[in-house]
């Protein structure tokens, strides 16, 4: 009942986390705020309410926070293999100032608590599940130079607003996350959707980006929202939280999984280790979300990269916005 009638504001509400936080709230009874850029708004409830907004403007930022209990930041550029190798700057800008502003215009508008989403590239390399104390053991991994440090500093601006303000924030980072409503743009999806649209097109041979024995630890956007929610309703102290499905998987693990539940289990599997990858190992420690709020997650790899690949056939046209 924590979320029943109140009213929350979720920035990217058109992307792939929001478009979930925003299903999840409206189940949950909030009055939902939603700011429109570019994206249009998939969902539709009586609960929810639309407003244009430029969240790279001061103005637009403390004009969607009005009146608002809670604001789940869900909103920015994402990062993905390709991009950031190509173009390193493409997502730093956007998510800074997006960012800070938001902080900015919660506080100034009285929000009582705050969603930020940080992630688990904020973490040195490590071969066993990173803990949230460990952040500081080493510098990001190269692959996530720029985005880590980025989420570091965006860290390190949550704990100054809750040091000057009343407002509760709640920070998780998050791992991999994969779903429905995803990414499934070829130029810029990550490892799941990209390979479970490649999957459902039958492609033979079907290329994986890497060897196939990098290591992830994947989490159902459902879980990952769930988790979040709970965060911020039981544990906004600013401390910073692991979301991840608490197993590690290899990516070669995911393409048999994927083939199999697309029925192209027969193709032939092709590795490309000169193709972009990320870090070759990853797994967070989750024992803290299970101590402090009771997080638990439901979804297995199996059941969840099936169900997003299923999703993906009955909403081909949508998620390539058509």
């Amino acid at each position: 009942m924590f979320y029943k009638d109140k009213t929350v504001l979720v920035t990217g509400g058109t992307g792939f986390v929001g478009t979930n936080f925003v299903e999840e709230l409206v189940r949950r009874g909030a009055r939902v705020r939603v700011p429109l850029h570019r994206r249009p708004l998939m969902v539709k409830s009586p609960l929810i309410e639309v407003v244009s907004a430029d969240l790279t403007r001061l103005d637009d930022c403390l004009a969607v926070c009005k009146d608002v209990q809670y604001v789940v930041h869900a909103g920015g550029a994402v990062s993905a293999a390709g991009v950031t190798v190509s173009n390193p700057m493409a997502v730093i800008t956007t998510n800074l100032i997006v960012t800070v502003q938001m902080l900015q215009a919660a506080w100034m508008a009285g929000v009582e608590r705050f969603l930020l989403l940080s992630s688990a590239t904020v973490y040195p390399a490590a071969d066993h599940p990173i803990k949230e104390e460990e952040i500081w053991n080493g510098p990001t991994h190269p692959s996530y130079f720029a985005y880590g440090w980025m989420r570091r500093y965006l860290e390190r601006m949550s704990e100054f607003v809750i040091q000057k303000s009343k407002m509760k924030i709640a920070l998780v980072r998050p791992t991999a996350v994969y779903g429905p409503w995803d990414n499934f743009d070829p130029a810029t999806s990550h490892v799941v959707p990209a390979l479970i649209r490649k999957a459902v097109e039958k492609l033979d041979p079907y290329e994986v980006w890497g060897t196939g024995d990098e290591v992830r630890d994947f989490i159902h956007v459902s879980d990952m929202v769930a988790g979040s929610l709970l965060c911020l309703e039981k544990y906004a102290t600013g401390d910073a939280v692991n979301l991840g499905y608490g197993k590690s998987f290899t990516v070669g693990d995911v393409v048999r999984i994927i083939l199999k539940a697309a029925g192209h289990d027969k193709a032939k599997v092709r590795f490309d280790a000169s193709k972009p990858t990320t870090i070759p190992f990853r797994m967070v420690d989750i024992e803290k979300a299970r101590t402090q709020f009771g997080f638990e997650p439901k979804v297995t790899l199996e059941q969840g990269l099936t169900d997003t690949l299923n999703w993906y056939k009955k909403n081909r046209a949508v998620a390539h916005g058509g």
